[in-house]
């Protein structure tokens, strides 16, 4: 055995454990989904003696659950667009037309990052309901386009590795700003934009601070809110609980499988000077 595959095969046995145990609340979660209330009671960690079904077909059947996928997968998909449009469109006169004015609004906007959400809760409750975006999705959606100044500063760190060449030809070839933005700019934005969808993507579908603020009806609730409703007051229906958990992770877990290679590629291709 050589060095290298003894070192690979010591890391594999270190990293054994550590897999074990970050799986572990998620099979605990998935097995309670096919007990009883009182097996779960009984005896959570263990196999179901009987395997069965029906709190997936009661939580379809006693819960607005595909109205609520609905909701969050509607608020999910406009809002990342937005943030990746936004992010990446402040990014561009930033690195591409550096002055006085653009270096004050990063500076801005990197004082504004720095304030935590809480610290504004009121403030913006305040302003939603002077607006009249509260219990409104496209409202929802509007708060979550916060987000872009995260997305801004990921762009303007991948935008610096892009060869100022490029843009300097499309204008000696009458090209526009905004077509330089979008035919040359944003293409090679790829990878980094693909890491910007993924984060936040799983920031909004996961989110359960602002729906349970902002909105108030049922017919507006999201996968979250749903999780949340399965809790009582005195008691918690753990089958129904986890069953709901499970629904809702089912798709961004999918989601994340799929796109988790483009993570390291945005970073990686962003930490090289091009």
């Amino acid at each position: 055995m050589t060095e290298s595959n003894k070192k690979n095969w010591l890391l594999d046995l270190l990293m054994l454990p550590a897999g074990i145990v970050a799986f572990f609340p998620f099979y605990l979660i998935i097995i309670n989904t096919f007990k009883t209330m009182q097996e779960t009671a009984k005896n959570p960690i263990a196999l179901p003696s009987k395997w069965i079904f029906t709190n997936y077909i009661e939580v379809f059947e006693g819960t607005a659950v595909l109205r609520s996928f609905g909701n969050t997968l509607t608020v999910t998909l406009f809002s990342v667009v937005l943030i990746v449009l936004i992010g990446a469109m402040g990014a561009y006169p930033v690195v591409f037309n550096s002055n006085r004015i653009t270096r004050l609004a990063m500076l801005y906007l990197l004082a504004g990052f720095m304030i935590p959400f809480q610290a504004t809760l009121i403030p913006l409750f305040q302003l939603m309901t002077d607006l009249r975006l509260i219990d409104k999705l496209y409202g929802l959606v509007m708060l979550y386009t916060s987000g872009s100044v995260f997305v801004f500063f990921l762009m303007t760190g991948y935008m610096k590795t892009i060869p100022r060449d490029l843009s300097e030809a499309a204008v000696i070839d009458g090209c526009s700003i905004w077509g330089i933005f979008w035919r040359i700019i944003l293409p090679l934005l790829k990878p980094i934009t693909i890491t910007s969808v993924i984060f936040e993507t799983m920031w909004i579908w996961n989110d359960f601070l602002a729906p349970m603020l902002f909105l108030n009806s049922s017919s507006k609730s999201t996968l979250v809110l749903q999780i949340y409703k399965a809790k009582g007051e005195f008691n918690v229906q753990w089958p129904m609980f986890m069953t709901l958990t499970v629904i809702t992770l089912i798709p961004i877990f999918i989601f994340f499988l799929l796109m988790q290679k483009h993570i390291v590629k945005g970073i990686a291709a962003g930490a090289v000077k091009g």
